[in-house]
């Protein structure tokens, strides 16, 4: 048997495994939704038909000009430590995303783009790296490295590209899907969580304070007057007020604290590891922002802005379970609308409400 048949029959080998690769990496794609774990399953498939010891994804954030880690193998600790990094003008990962084609590194010493510290201290001495695209769009990058300088195969190396394709379909996948999830949750007019989000979202976190012992904090408020805004301004005005309270609650709370739409002009927020005097404290910076805010919110609208009141319970102080934490942190505001507006109520230790 010649040598040129006994290398057509390895390549043919080579191309049947690969094929079988391919399906198993299409089996995943349309058994989960899981994006990490496709693409583990894709750079394993693409290193073994590209006969490298080492390999990555990493994902594009165009928005932030960088790249996260998502999938690797072969590299050491300190090398996927850093799980983000910039982009670089000049750089190896520029040279992709602005090529928008397959890149071929036969030895990164002879390559003067090649200056990523991290990637030389590896010994990483020639890769391939495959543009994971949607369309026009780039949404990540396959890389498949060796330790040695190495020529490889361009023309074989071909079958690459439909693994980049399962890859980015697996991307575009994963988001579709996130967006569509939270859609489901996220009330459209004021870009909060919404009511059926509360209620999971409450169970869960009352659980997990009671699991570990720890406070969570309450707090409902509500638009003064709303109604008579309404009836004055315009419905399309109340929701220009609603929409400002989503962004308001936003910038007024912790990126820990939850906030939701319960409905109409009425909002709750969760504050996970909150006692009632830092909660106390969230809700006032709340209620004062909304009387300075909405009057240049407004302006042009009405001649003055709005006011809400609010009531403030923390567990397990002012309730032990959902039902009477709701109550008692609902009470808590419509007292506060009895006793005159624009204000925050709370249960003293007296029992009494203030």
């Amino acid at each position: 048997m010649s040598l040129s048949l006994r290398s057509k029959i390895d390549l043919l080998e080579s191309e049947v495994l690969a094929l079988r690769d391919l399906i198993e990496v299409a089996k995943a794609l349309g058994s989960t939704i899981d994006q990490d774990t496709i693409l583990r399953v894709i750079l394993m498939s693409a290193m073994r038909f590209a006969e490298t010891p080492a390999g990555s994804i990493a994902l594009y954030d165009s928005v932030r000009g960088e790249l996260a880690l998502h999938a690797h193998e072969g590299l050491s600790a300190e090398f996927v430590r850093k799980e983000r990094w910039t982009v670089q003008p000049g750089g190896l990962t520029e040279k992709i995303l602005t090529g928008g084609k397959t890149l071929f590194v036969n030895d990164t010493a002879a390559t003067p783009f090649f200056t990523n510290p991290v990637a030389l201290n590896e010994g990483i001495r020639s890769l391939i790296c495959v543009p994971l695209r949607v369309q026009s769009r780039i949404v990540g990058i396959l890389y498949l490295d060796d330790f040695v300088p190495r020529e490889f195969d361009r023309e074989r190396m071909k079958l690459l590209s439909v693994l980049g394709t399962f890859a980015a379909m697996a991307v575009e996948n994963a988001q579709l899907h996130a967006r569509t999830r939270q859609m489901a949750i996220t009330d459209s007019l004021t870009g909060l969580y919404n009511h059926r989000h509360f209620q999971q979202v409450f169970s869960r976190e009352l659980s997990r304070a009671r699991r570990y012992d720890n406070t969570l904090a309450i707090i409902m408020i509500d638009v003064d007057d709303f109604k008579k805004f309404n009836d004055t301004y315009g419905h399309p005005h109340g929701d220009k007020v609603l929409a400002a309270l989503g962004d308001l609650l936003t910038e007024a709370l912790r990126s820990s604290d939850l906030a939701f739409r319960y409905g109409g002009e009425e909002f709750v927020v969760l504050l996970p590891e909150t006692d009632l005097t830092n909660a106390l404290q969230a809700a006032e910076r709340l209620r004062e922002l909304v009387e300075r805010k909405s009057v240049a919110i407004l302006k042009g609208i009405s001649p003055h802005g709005v006011t809400v009141s609010g009531g403030v319970a923390a567990f397990p102080r002012d309730g032990v379970n959902r039902s009477e934490l709701l109550k008692n942190v609902d009470d808590l505001l419509y007292r506060a609308k009895e006793c005159g507006k624009n204000r925050i109520n709370y249960r003293e230790d007296t029992g009494r409400d203030r």
